[in-house]
Order: structure tokens, then sequence, then C-alpha cells
């Protein structure tokens, strides 16, 4: 069987040399270069450097490649695949474990998606049923957490007393239970899906990480087993980012003795014809990104559309969300490009001026800007209407109101920090985090996602959007303290502003273990503010609300083991590129 990838050249020379040139650190690593209205005034402007490494990939190549997985051959055979499935669903069965567990096993292979509504019709009914009779498997951890956890994922309520039984009198959770290592860590997984004060989740995932890291140093007898259990301990299951898990758990179960051939075959079809959708779509935003013109007159700026792409891969990987995904690649590439503006090259005059032209959203204010700026001023002018303008055609929502104000927003927020840089100010966490959940651009990305993927749009919906209600806040919080747990120590070494780990070091007197522990203490928390807006009655979509969440998960993903999206996207995130954009799995 082919492997789908037709090319001239080997995988190995898609990727641009990694050992781009660095000069020294920010600190001392400044340009000096002179404009229009310098020379008028017979003044030199001092401007920074990043020292960002170059873009490691190759466009002209990006374009050689083709996918054989958009033929009528795959799609025929996708489709008798997912026929069978659906009667596996739709089987009548008296006990619901084996339901349970084949929609885990959907979920997790990436293919749940083509199957919505039977999922959530056998979940509303287990919910219905189990709740009203009491049927729980009070005698069985792994079936109780299972059923916990899918209904928590879906939006149901459902109280943390199913665990009653696994407790003693003192609310410890039993010792017996420690030998049952595929329940510890069904347990362990569905404690993450704990909400603010479920103190016996909060025991569930402390006993669970105990017995779990002495179970994996005892060696468990099941490997497949055994990888699960480390790779959950690392990050778990409800904070994975959904597009790689599903890469990776498609391997893991073709290893499985209780491996279905059908489910494995239509998982990895489903994988490599999503692949060929992402791959022409990032063709096309290649071409996009060279239109504009930044690589010429923005230079300074980072060039990463190839991780920007992924990252709206991470947000959302369906084939229906294609306009999505192409709009959000060109939401990231202004944001990275606005923040190199603000945050290397641009002077506090020029950010004002610029900050200006963005709040008042007037082509006419770009006469001041000079002509680095003119260029991206005007790009993300016209895009942003653009995008409006679709939305006015295809729903008759005018939306500029809502685009422009969170850009407007970002820009003050940059500025904010680019005049903490120039006076030497370190402010207090609350002074930062109030600045910084949305200099990270979480509410930029995540309102113009919204009117990306919702249908329709509400009044109501609308105006709870221009607060950036609590799911909005806390997706950013996450996002910011990632990123902040990844590059501070990058950031700190060129120069830049304090981070929230610096900020709390330098008011509390903290240690920078300490300091890092309490922002993943943060990170904890606002997860669970996160799942209890999955389950709460809410003007938004559960799409959506996964869209929230989803954006949360890819932020950990990128900077997990450092800044995975600035400094050192040739690790990692390479990685990560090549397997889900540009790498198919053999089907044989």
């Amino acid at each position: 069987m082919a492997s789908g990838l037709i090319a001239s050249f080997p995988l190995s020379t898609f990727t641009r040399p990694t050992h781009a040139t660095l000069v020294s650190q920010r600190k001392s690593s400044s340009v000096t270069v002179s404009f229009a209205a310098a020379k008028a005034c017979n003044q030199t402007v001092v401007r920074r450097s990043g020292n960002y490494q170059s873009n490691i990939w190759d466009y002209d190549r990006l374009e050689l490649l083709t996918s054989a997985y958009e033929t009528q051959q795959y799609t025929r055979r996708a489709e008798k695949l997912k026929e069978n499935v659906r009667m596996m669903l739709e089987k009548q069965v008296l006990d619901h474990s084996d339901q349970l567990d084949l929609i885990d096993v959907l979920q997790r292979l990436g293919l749940s998606y083509h199957f919505q509504n039977e999922i959530s019709k056998i979940l509303e009914n287990i919910y219905v049923t189990d709740n009203s009779s009491s049927k729980w498997k009070q005698d069985n951890l792994y079936a109780t957490a299972l059923q916990f956890r899918l209904l928590r994922q879906h939006g149901f309520h459902v109280p943390q007393d199913v665990f009653n039984s696994f407790v003693d009198d003192l609310g410890k959770f039993k010792a017996c239970h420690s030998v049952d290592t595929k329940g510890m860590l069904c347990l362990y997984e569905a404690s993450y899906l704990s909400v603010e004060g479920e103190n016996m989740l909060e025991a569930a995932k402390d006993f669970t990480t105990t017995h779990l890291q002495g179970n994996v140093g005892q060696n468990i007898d099941d490997q497949i087993l055994a990888m699960q259990v480390r790779r959950a301990l690392e990050v778990p299951l409800h904070w994975r980012m959904p597009r790689l898990e599903t890469r990776w758990f498609i391997d893991v179960y073709e290893q499985r003795q209780d491996m279905n051939p059908l489910l494995l075959e239509l998982a990895k079809l489903d994988f490599n014809m999503l692949q060929a959708t992402h791959l022409t779509e990032l063709k096309h935003m290649a071409r996009w990104s060279r239109s504009t013109g930044f690589g010429e007159n923005l230079s300074f700026a980072r060039d990463r559309l190839m991780e920007n792409y992924l990252w709206t891969v991470g947000i959302h990987s369906e084939s229906q969300f294609g306009y999505c995904r192409k709009m959000l690649t060109k939401i990231n590439t202004f944001i990275t490009t606005i923040d190199d503006v603000y945050d290397v090259y641009g002077t506090i005059d020029e950010l004002e001026l610029f900050t200006n032209a963005v709040d008042r959203w007037d082509i006419n204010a770009m006469e001041q800007l000079p002509g680095y700026m003119k260029i991206c001023f005007l790009t993300l002018y016209n895009s942003i209407n653009e995008m409006a303008h679709y939305s006015l055609k295809e729903q008759g929502s005018y939306i500029i109101p809502y685009l422009k104000k969170t850009w407007a927003e970002l820009c003050k927020c940059y500025l904010m920090e680019a005049k903490w840089y120039h006076s030497g100010h370190k402010p207090t966490l609350r002074e930062y985090l109030d600045n910084a959940w949305v200099s990270i651009s979480g509410p930029v990305v995540l309102v113009h996602a919204y009117f990306f993927v919702t249908k329709p749009l509400t009044k109501e919906a609308l105006e709870f959007l221009e607060r950036y209600p609590s799911i909005i806040r806390n997706s950013s919080l996450i996002f910011r303290l990632s990123n902040d747990l990844g590059t501070s120590s990058d950031e700190v070494q060129r120069g830049d502003v304090p981070k929230s780990i610096q900020c709390y070091m330098h008011e509390t007197g903290a240690s920078e273990e300490d300091a890092r522990n309490y922002m993943k203490y943060l990170i904890d928390e606002a997860w669970k503010k996160m799942n209890e807006d999955g389950f709460s009655v809410s003007s938004f979509s559960e799409t959506f609300i996964q869209t929230t969440m989803n954006l949360t998960r890819t932020a950990q993903c990128f900077y997990q083991n450092g800044d995975g999206y600035g400094v050192h996207q040739d690790r990692e995130t390479k990685d990560h590129v090549l397997s889900l954009l540009i790498e198919p799995i053999p089907l044989l």
C-alpha cells in the first residue's frame, strides 16, 4: 500500500538547516537603523533584536508535497467502515460497559466526531438510567471512573459521590485499590475533570498519582498499560492536544490484544484523509503568507507559519472547520508579528501611534506610521474586514465592533508591557496577570474563533462574549502561565519584562522552584473553573466550549518542554508538524 506521500525528495530535506546564526543576547544585541522621520530630526533609532531562530521550513518544497488519500478509493472505504461502526454503537446491550469502552476508544482514535449523534444519545441514556436507579458499578473502579469521565466530558454534571464506595469512613481511598493499575489510571484521568470544592476528587488525584508512580517503578506486567501510565503521569489525557493524542494512541491501540482491526483501519484512513485536507490548507496559507510582504518588510519578526497552522489543528482538526483553521492561521500570524513589533522593534512613540491606529480602526490613522508599520496595519485591517464581510454575508451579523475591540485591547496590553520594559518597572503578580491574560492573545483568538465555529449567532451570546466570560479568561490565564513556564528563562536572559514566575519571586521572596509550582497550582485551579463552565448553563455552544479547551491544551503542548514556538521549534514542535501534517500513517 502506498504511504500516501508523493514527493521528489526525502522528508529530511523538507526542513531548512537549523543552525541559524545567533547573535548575542537581547540585552546587548541592539540594531541601529534610520527611517524617514528620524532622518528629518537627524536622529538614529536603536532597536533591539529578539535573536529568534529563523524559519526552519522550506515553503517551496511544501508546494511539492501531495497526498494519495484524497482519492475516492479511500473515501468509499472509509464510509463503509463508518457504517459498520454505527452498527456497533447502535447494538442493544444490557450492560453499558462495552458501549463506554467503545466510545472511549473512538474518542482516543480521533473518530468520535463522525458519530456525535449516536454517542450523545448513548451517554444521555446512560446518564438518565443510571442516575435515576443508582446502577453505577460500585464494585468496579475502572467502570465507575470511565463512566464518570465520559459523562463529564460531554457536559453531564455527575456528582463525585459516585466514588463513595471506594473510600473508607475517613474519606480516604481504600488501599486495596492500589493494586488495580487499570482502575487507578482511569480514576486518575477522571480526577482531572474536577471542579472547585470537590475534595474527594482531589484526594483521588493524590492517591492515584502516588500509587501509579509506585506501580510503574515496580514494572507493570502489561507493557501497553505501563506506557499509558507513564504518559498520563507526564500530562493527563484531559489536558492533552487532541490531534497529537490521536496520533500517539493509534500506534498504541495497534499493539493491544483487544484491538479491533475495523476500528484501527478506519482510524488510520481517517487520520490520513484529514492530513491530506490539512496539507492542502497549509499550502494555501503559505501562499497567503508570502503575499503579505511581511518577510521583506518586517524581517525582524518571527516567521512561524507552520507552527501557526499547527495551533489551529490543535484547536479543531475536523474537516468541517477548514475555514476556521485558515482564518486562525492568519490571526496567529498577525499576533506573532505585532508581538515582535511591540516586544523587540518599535520605539515607544511608534507603538503609541500603532496602538492609536488599531484603536480607531481608521485607515487614515496609518498616515503617521513608519513604513514597516503601514504594511502591518494595512494587512491586518484588510484581513479582519474581509472576515467580517464573510460573517455579514453568511450570517447577517456585523462583527467588526467585536473584532476591533479585541485587537485594540491586545495592542494596549502590549504597549503597557513595552512601557514596563523601558521604565524598568517590576509589576506585582496581580498587576502582571491583569495585563498578561490579554497580552497572551487568548481573547483575540477565541473571539475570532467564536464567529468561525458558531451558527447561528445569538444576541445573548454576543453580549456575553463582549464581557470576556469566565471560560475565555481562564483559558487565556492557562495559556499565559503555560507560556511563562516554558519561555521565561529564555526571555529573562534576553532582558524582557519579568514574567509571572519572576514577579512572584520578587514579591514573595520564593525560590524559582516554588514560584513554578505556584504557577502550576494556578493552572490546576483555572482548569477546575473551565471544567465547571463546560457543564454549566451557558450561552455558548458545546463546539465553542471545546474551542476554548483545545486552545488551552494546545498551548500546554507547545510550552511543555520549553518554548516550542519561538525558540525551540526545531525540537518536539518539528516532530509534531511532521507527524500531524506531513507524514501519513502506513496502512499495513
